[in-house]
């Protein structure tokens, strides 16, 4: 069963939850179309969780299938909260919890030049600077890199950009690889 016929199942629902994932759609569209969703000034009723899951590589999984449709992906992103440790769906009127196994993004690419401007798995860009640090987390031998794109929510840098990103690095004052974007100074070494 695929997201885009599926029911959405809730567990500990409420009597003003949103009942099927065509209601969640609705709400993510309604608030993309004025620009990107004010979910950091939403604060709505804890709803219950649902059985949607985004894996380590940036998949989004519902009920334990992949969600294939790019776009709905990207509408359930737009409305992605976190609180703590936990990560919820939220509208004006409800929250509802999924899980997420490492960051809930992926940075896909990036445009490398006096600064660096990053490409998510969703579409996001967002360029390295004071707002959107560069973090190396991990160790030494097994690093592991993220972007922050807003709110607490990060973004994996995959592989392939990782390894652009330590090409374009430079020696620091340390001797640490380093890089430079938005006035900020980013070490790529522990």
């Amino acid at each position: 069963m695929t997201m885009d016929k599926a029911p959405l199942v809730m567990v500990g629902k409420t009597d003003n939850a949103v009942s099927d994932a065509a209601g969640l759609v609705a709400a993510a569209e309604r608030a993309s179309k004025k620009g990107p969703a004010p979910v950091h000034l939403w604060n709505p009723p804890f709803c219950g969780d649902l059985d949607m899951e985004i894996r380590a590589d940036g998949t989004w999984f519902y009920q334990g299938t992949p969600i294939g449709r790019h776009r709905m992906v990207q509408l359930f992103a737009s409305i992605l909260k976190r609180e703590g440790d936990a990560y919820f769906l939220v509208t004006p009127v409800e929250k509802v919890g999924i899980r997420v196994v490492d960051a809930p993004f992926v940075a896909v690419d990036a445009d490398i030049g006096r600064d660096i401007t990053f490409t998510t798995n969703v579409g996001d860009s967002v360029t390295a600077g004071p707002d959107h640090t560069i973090e190396m987390r991990g160790t030494a031998d097994e690093p592991r890199p993220y972007i922050h794109v807003r709110r607490g929510l990060w973004a994996l840098i995959d592989r392939k950009t990782f390894y652009r990103l330590a090409d374009a690095a430079t020696p620091g004052t340390d001797g640490r690889m380093e890089l430079h974007s938005g006035g900020t100074v980013f070490p790529l070494e522990h």
